[in-house]
């Protein structure tokens, strides 16, 4: 390489050089601030989960110390004095609380905590299908037999996770209105659902025992006592 050359290489890079550095004074700072936004992106996200964590577990023990006390009125009474930071959460403690007010023959203000997880936009829809499912089967709500009906009819056509349960409720109206065959063959359907839990079984089969039936029967074969 000649002298000439040399020298226009060294030339070259230094320009190119002078070039980086006056780059980097103007839009330096634009690498350093995203820098500075993922790490504390990465902070705050931290921070975020930690705090979402310590807020589930102080509700999960105050519900849980809630339904430790002796009697319906006492959990109800504790129940309605949690607060949750979260909709999803504040739907399951007015739930809870519901159960409660019904198990002491509160209706009323039972009704009244289910009215409010009803008018919860923001929490997920499983917690406002638990909601309605409840409205129907709660004691003492002054829902007609007919309206129940219609209402755990209409869960099961949605495709509701609460189906099983449903059609069990709707086994029960059929004994309640004296329909004991209509039940049978309900409950007999329902221990053949692929979706049945241990417990429903377990449920399904002492009722249609209770009816005089044997559990599993095709239907056509099924006695009916009375």
């Amino acid at each position: 390489m000649s002298d000439t050359d040399s020298f226009i290489e060294e030339v070259s890079e230094e320009v190119r050089r002078d070039r980086m550095f006056d780059l980097f004074r103007r839009y330096g700072w634009i690498a350093v601030a995203a820098v500075l936004l993922l790490v504390g992106g990465a902070a705050w996200n931290e921070w975020s989960r930690s705090q979402q964590q310590t807020q589930a577990e102080a509700l999960g023990d105050a519900v849980v110390a809630a339904l430790q006390l002796k009697d319906a009125a006492q959990r109800a009474a504790a129940l309605q004095d949690i607060q949750s930071q979260t909709a999803d959460g504040q739907a399951m403690v007015q739930l809870l609380s519901a159960a409660e007010l019904a198990a002491d023959d509160r209706a009323s203000d039972a009704l009244t905590q289910l009215a409010a997880v009803r008018e919860n936009d923001e929490g997920q829809s499983i917690y406002r299908q638990i909601d309605a499912f409840k409205f129907l089967v709660i004691p003492n709500s002054g829902s007609s037999v007919e309206d129940r009906q219609s209402g755990l009819e209409a869960l099961i056509s949605s495709g509701s996770a609460l189906r099983v349960l449903a059609e069990e409720q709707l086994a029960l109206l059929d004994i309640e209105l004296g329909n004991e065959a209509d039940a049978v063959a309900r409950l007999q359907r329902l221990l053949e659902d692929s979706e049945i839990t241990p417990g429903v079984r377990r449920r399904v089969t002492q009722l249609i025992t209770s009816l005089g039936a044997t559990p599993g029967e095709t239907l056509g074969e099924t006695p009916i006592d009375g």
